[in-house]
């Protein structure tokens, strides 16, 4: 039987794309849950829908703007990311992978953000924006509509992207989820019009994809050329220039924002983070973006 600090390992996907805080923190208090809970037979599936009303609950206590609440809010969400973190674990673990799990490990994410944006817009509507006399109102909502939906997608889909292709050539295809869109547009319209579960997902999946190839092109470009003649020496050049760049594929995902919502929304400045989306994170995802499409146009 495997030993605790075996199965540890077993659940991370490489040290090149893994993350200190998840490393030394969510993912062992992750692996304690999963067992547990594997033990009383309960499904990552059911994980993953408890995720879901952790990190909309605390979406809705960020909104409030006395200090217990906003505690109440960072402990929801600390707790999500354990139950998100388990979920995986367990999957990989067990072998538990269905589709209906993929599509909620996608969504739950997306679901804690817009909680927690929704959050910020009614804490702001009626405060007055710094050094002026006039009300957040649809300012709020504008700010948090331009961080979340405009930038915060763009930057966690790319940072995914970037870190399954990293996988990819670290570890080969079984090691990573670098999938394309012709390849599931033509599992989507294989799949019996009777089937709209798998065909939803299939659909929005396709399209997830495109999305990241149309900004990827000196990328797509290299991958076509190297998948026809394969060759050592650029799959590692091309980890060599990867390498770095995973530490920004890791600050756009979800440590760094939950972090920056803790100490802004516990220090009553909750409209500094979207600033910093728009900002700070939008400068990293930049460089990232020209940095890799760089290296793969010298490769």
């Amino acid at each position: 039987m495997a030993s605790f600090k075996e199965l540890l390992k077993l659940s991370f996907k490489s040290e090149d794309t893994e993350e200190w805080l998840d490393v030394h923190f969510t993912r062992p208090i992750g692996l304690v849950f999963a067992l547990l809970w594997n033990k009383l037979d309960i499904h990552p599936n059911v994980i993953t829908i408890i995720s879901i009303f952790l990190g909309v609950g605390a979406g809705w206590m960020f909104h409030y703007t006395d200090l217990l609440h906003n505690i109440y809010g960072v402990l929801l969400l600390m707790f999500a990311n354990f139950c998100d973190s388990t979920d995986g674990q367990m999957a990989r673990i067990t072998g538990k992978k269905t589709l209906i799990g993929r599509m909620l490990d996608g969504f739950s994410g997306d679901l804690w953000f817009t909680a927690i944006y929704v959050g910020i817009v009614v804490r702001l509507w009626n405060q007055f924006i710094p050094g002026t006399d006039i009300q957040w109102g649809i300012w709020g909502f504008v700010l948090c509509a331009v961080a979340g939906f405009g930038l915060h997608a763009k930057q966690s889909s790319l940072a995914d992207y970037y870190r399954q292709i990293h996988l990819f050539f670290l570890l080969g295809k079984d090691g990573s989820e670098l999938d394309n869109y012709k390849q599931q547009r033509a599992t989507y319209e294989a799949l019996p019009k009777s089937d709209v579960l798998s065909r939803v997902f299939y659909y929005n999946y396709a399209n997830y994809c495109k999305s990241q190839e149309k900004r990827t092109p000196q990328f797509q470009k290299f991958f076509a050329g190297w998948k026809l003649k394969p060759q050592e020496e650029i799959r590692e050049r091309l980890l060599a220039g990867s390498r770095p760049l995973m530490k920004y594929t890791n600050l756009l995902t979800f440590n760094s924002r939950a972090i920056t919502i803790y100490v802004t929304c516990l220090l009553d400045c909750p409209w500094v983070y979207p600033l910093v989306e728009i900002t700070i994170f939008q400068a990293m995802y930049v460089y990232m973006h020209r940095t890799h499409e760089k290296l793969c146009a010298s490769l």
